[in-house]
């Protein structure tokens, strides 16, 4: 055939300069530098631009070609037929590439197990390490335990990433005994022993939920291996103690962290600081510990002051809110998406409806982008202050914008339906929601029968609640392998 399958991986670096260009054809900011480039080499009469010319329509044409394939990609995955055991490597790489950046694990597992039914497929311990990830970060613990064992089945062995990815993928989800497990089960493979990434990630995950005595029995696991913990680990402590509201072991272990001398506060531990006590309500402790980083050397970013606008909105302290504001446009930060949907936020839920509109029509003036978070805020405000009408012009704007839609809004705009009362424009929404791909969670029954409860359709509520039975009765699996 012509290729080589140990040339062939599911990597990062698979995508080639035509893959990059090709996505950044999907952002609107972009489109119009690409064709302002083509035209204006059209408009040029020198003889080297012509070959200029040629050579962009050439990439253009390449580009529009590998979207193609990658789309076909995964319409072919999507498919019931499996026949397709010969397709172009490069465009099935990259589709699957681009699903597990996109965290699209439905998508993705499909695409895999359309990979593995190629003739030139050759499993890799980095396809598996880098979808178990993925899996991790969509709280798909089943599937990362099926795909775990697929991979045993093709003969692999597991190497330090693929476990410590199996770690994540257990630990994110809650599953910590099975995270664990996953620990003691890596120590019995030759050559793949937890090192301070393994750690670090289960330390996270445990500080996550809360099981602060389970970091105790890991760091002395650590120190009898004669593992060092690293800025990391200790961000990670740091972090879980803060949002725990733990805030006196927070401050000892940022004590144990300087104390150690191996490893030092940065950016990301100001952070932690700045946003526990700022959603504790302590603004005073917040601003000592500010100060007190600036002291150590460590500047604020972005982030910083995004937690500071959200935590000075919800005291409403609304001029501190500005001053920051003005001290990052003095400084030469610019708000970002982030930065504006913070500020929506804080005014929507505290009702001041005009404040949070002027910040809205600013955002849109200074071409900062609405995205899904932006609308759900606006919504939410608008239907808790009985502003039923404004729930239809926001409907209005989205469906002629390009933003894309996800479950939380739907899930929005049905609950402020639902409590107008508007329960025709309810059931359109979640007609809607298979059209853009968007799957009913727990949110959107719980909206849904509420509202029929409310208005007496007691029929329309037992059907949603059936709905739900027959859902939790499916199960997982893991698509096609």
């Amino acid at each position: 055939m012509g290729l080589h399958p140990t040339s062939l991986t599911c990597s990062s670096s698979i995508s080639s300069t035509f893959t990059s260009i090709s996505r950044s054809t999907n952002s609107n900011a972009s489109k119009p530098q690409l064709r302002f480039r083509v035209e204006s080499l059209k408009r040029s009469s020198k003889p080297a631009s012509e070959g200029l010319v040629k050579d962009t329509k050439k990439d253009l044409s390449r580009i529009l070609r590998t979207e193609a394939a990658i789309r076909g990609i995964e319409n072919k995955a999507n498919s019931l037929s499996w026949k397709h055991k010969q397709l172009w490597p490069k465009a099935i790489l990259e589709a699957l590439d681009d699903a597990i950046k996109e965290c699209q694990w439905n998508t993705a597992l499909k695409i895999f197990a359309l990979l593995r039914k190629q003739q030139w497929y050759e499993p890799r311990c980095q396809t598996y390490a880098k979808l178990l990830m993925m899996l991790g970060m969509c709280r798909q613990p089943e599937e990362a335990s099926l795909l775990f064992q697929i991979m045993l089945s093709e003969g692999l062995k597991p190497t330090v990433d693929v476990f410590t990815a199996l770690v994540s993928a257990y630990g994110q989800s809650g599953c910590l005994d099975q995270a664990f497990s996953a620990v003691e089960d890596m120590k019995s493979v030759v050559d793949c022993k937890p090192d301070i990434y393994t750690y670090s990630i289960l330390i996270s995950c445990c500080a996550k939920f809360h099981h602060f005595d389970l970091i105790e029995h890991v760091l002395a696991e650590m120190s009898y291996l004669h593992i060092q913990c690293n800025s990391v680990t200790y961000n990670s402590i740091i972090n879980g103690y803060g949002k725990a509201g733990m805030f006196e072991h927070m401050e000892n272990s940022l004590n144990d962290m300087i104390e150690k001398g191996n490893c030092h506060p940065d950016v990301f531990t100001l952070n932690s600081f700045v946003g526990a006590y700022g959603n504790g309500g302590q603004i005073d402790k917040m601003e000592k510990w500010y100060d007190e980083f600036q002291l150590m050397g460590i500047r604020p970013d972005l982030t910083t002051f995004n937690m500071m606008i959200k935590s000075y909105g919800k005291a409403g302290m609304y001029k501190k809110m500005k001053s920051v504001m003005d001290f990052m446009e003095k400084r030469f930060f610019t708000p970002t998406i982030v930065t504006y949907n913070t500020v929506i936020e804080v005014f929507g839920k505290a009702g001041e409806i005009e404040k949070m509109d002027k910040h809205f029509s600013k955002m849109k003036h200074l071409g900062v982008k609405p995205n899904s978070i932006t609308y759900c805020s606006l919504v939410n405000a608008y239907s808790k202050a009985g502003h039923i009408d404004k729930v239809d012009s926001i409907m209005r704007q989205v469906e002629n914008s390009d933003v894309v839609l996800d479950t939380p809004f739907f899930n929005c705009m049905i609950s402020a339906y639902g409590r107008a009362g508007e329960i025709k424009k309810m059931g359109e929404l979640f007609l809607a929601m298979k059209e853009k791909k968007c799957q009913p969670d727990s949110i959107t029954f719980a909206c849904m029968i509420q509202a029929y409860n409310t208005h007496g359709m007691t029929e329309a509520a037992q059907k949603f609640e059936n709905m739900i039975s027959a859902k939790d009765s499916l199960g997982t699996k893991l698509i096609g392998c």
